[in-house]
């Protein structure tokens, strides 16, 4: 299967563009963002989790990262509620399970294999930090060879200069409206762009997003 897999063109997924498919596990749904391969694959999903649903045992053969959208969501570990970032490496095992139903953004299969760090921040407790201009703030996530992740909140008015990314830019709106010279994105907006890609962000009425750059695969030329 391949869903969105020509990683040098950009792609815009807002919330009304969702097309929920169902998994192999009952009551748990899935809207598939970008894939290359079938039920194991390098793939960035929005799962969503019915009440007292799970998925049975498993083995991240390319290790998993996710964010905790709505709900809370658990597993032998503990339980991980809205704004939770975790982080499960190459090799770790898990029976994800949730008693009220949750949902999440999640990354398989696209970790280095010298990232090897195991962790959860419960973003609703950290700090942010003060970002490279006024009216932004960053809360970093983490940092390996081939990635950056972080959260953005941009203040209500923010503009940002023009800039460009190496190894492209990938998006998830989590509140507010983000905005560039291409359009409007709203809370649940999906955005990738391609290595090299360039832009100038704003926001009108605030935002805060997920953001990972630096992992996309370069152009050639």
């Amino acid at each position: 299967m391949r869903v969105n897999a020509d990683f040098s063109q950009r792609v815009v997924i807002r919330p009304e563009d969702y097309e929920w498919v169902q998994s192999p596990a009952g009551g748990v749904d899935r809207m598939m963002l970008d894939r290359v391969g079938d039920e194991v694959a390098r793939a960035t999903t929005i799962v969503r989790f019915a009440p007292d649903s799970w998925f049975d045992a498993h083995t991240h053969g390319g290790g998993e990262e996710y964010l905790v959208l709505d709900g809370v969501f658990s597993d032998e570990s503990g339980d991980y509620p809205a704004g939770t970032y975790v982080r499960n490496p190459i090799g770790t095992r898990h029976k994800p399970h949730t008693k009220d139903g949750c949902t999440i953004l999640v990354k398989l299969h696209q970790f280095d294999p010298s990232d090897t760090d195991h962790f959860h921040v419960d973003t609703n407790r950290a700090e942010f930090q003060p970002g490279p201009a006024e009216g932004v703030e960053i809360l970093p996530l983490h940092s390996a060879v081939n990635e950056t992740v972080r959260l953005v909140r941009m203040a209500p008015g923010t503009r940002l200069e023009a800039h460009r990314h190496a190894g492209g830019k990938e998006i998830f709106v989590l509140s507010g409206t983000y905005q560039d010279e291409h359009g409007d994105y709203p809370a649940g907006t999906w955005i990738r762009s391609p290595d090299r890609s360039e832009h100038t962000p704003f926001s009108d009425e605030g935002c805060v997003i997920y953001v990972k750059t630096g992992h996309l695969p370069a152009q050639a030329g």
